[in-house]
């Protein structure tokens, strides 16, 4: 029987370790009183082992076994692309 494993969908900030990816996922939760809807967000090491994924790219981990201390996600996909543009500007600043 296999266990099914946790998905999350989040953004590549920063990809300057060897193998290794850091992603933000953002979620909304209600404020219990005032019902407010409040951004979250968290940081994830994940394991990237061609060193494909680069940083602005939108990809999706998943849950695997703990790899170190910290990394405990993988990177199964690319959704969305950084655009070459929006890298561009940020080298010209």
């Amino acid at each position: 029987m296999e266990k099914i494993k946790q998905r999350l969908v989040g953004n590549v900030v920063s990809n300057k370790m060897d193998k290794t990816v850091v992603v933000e996922v953002t979620r909304l939760t209600q404020h219990p009183k005032y019902r407010k809807y409040i951004k979250r967000s968290k940081k994830y090491k994940a394991h990237d082992a061609e060193n494909a994924y680069n940083i602005g790219d939108r990809v999706v981990i998943e849950s695997i076994r703990p790899m170190s201390k910290d990394k405990k996600w993988m990177v199964v996909e690319r959704v969305a692309s950084a655009t070459v543009e929006a890298i561009d500007e940020e080298d010209a600043s």
